[in-house]
């Protein structure tokens, strides 16, 4: 018996697949990231670090600091495991020493001396500040480390390794993976944008509980990614 294969059947087919490996491509991402990078529980310590926002001010401090964190999470995606191997790092070795930081940071925003700490180099509230100031502080210390932290990179180099390595599906993938940074920075800008409606929204006891909530959070996560990468290690011990 012959067998017949309808090409346009099969195109369709293949297109369907590719479809859905870039749809999975894009959601990977922002579930990775936003967890990590927690901008909904980070926005009280934004409010507390700029004071009282005028809302054009309050715009372009968003957008500069989603421009950079689209920046860092894209290096570390498609540069950080090449740098890495160029020192000799291990992936689990990030994991612990992200972990430590995460976890200490954590640790410092639930006993309040963190944003003490980060305060002293916010000392006017972000209205006085030039358009110099502005994408200074926009960096640091808010896109890093308030937002994308040890954690996070950590986490998207992870992602990074994991990049097919044929041509067309890297491209293919990439261009996933960009997009679905795209989306995870336009989270955060909202959340920043937005973060003063969600203080009045949620009160002065309400936004004190979610900003302890999110450090205790933010102190679980560190001890995961640093656990993660103690693991690893350990596996590798077995091993070896």
């Amino acid at each position: 018996m012959d067998f017949i294969i309808d090409i346009p059947d099969f195109e369709r087919t293949l297109m369907t697949m590719e479809l859905i490996a870039f749809a999975k491509a894009v959601i990977v991402v922002p579930i990775a990231l936003l967890p990590i990078l927690n901008p909904i529980a980070i926005a009280p310590i934004f409010l507390s670090l700029t004071g009282p926002l005028e809302q054009a001010v309050a715009n372009r401090l968003a957008k500069r600091i989603a421009l950079n964190c689209f920046f860092l999470l894209i290096g570390a995606l498609f540069v950080g495991s090449h740098v890495l191997d160029f020192f000799g790092i291990s992936l689990p070795i990030v994991r612990v020493a992200g972990g430590i930081v995460v976890g200490m940071a954590g640790w410092r925003l639930l006993n309040g001396n963190e944003k003490d700490k980060l305060r002293s180099s916010v000392e006017e509230t972000a209205n006085t500040w030039s358009k110099q100031e502005l994408r200074q502080h926009s960096f640091y210390p808010f896109s890093f480390p308030l937002t994308v932290g040890p954690g996070t990179i950590a986490a998207s180099i992870a992602i990074g390794t994991q990049l097919p390595a044929k041509p067309l599906d890297w491209i293919l993938t990439s261009f996933a993976t960009i997009v679905g940074v795209l989306l995870t920075c336009l989270v955060i800008y909202l959340c920043y944008l937005y973060a003063r409606n969600m203080e009045r929204f949620l009160g002065t006891v309400g936004t004190t509980v979610l900003l302890r909530l999110s450090a205790f959070i933010l102190l679980c996560i560190g001890i995961e990614i640093g656990w993660s990468g103690v693991s690893a290690l350990i596996e590798d011990l077995h091993i070896n």
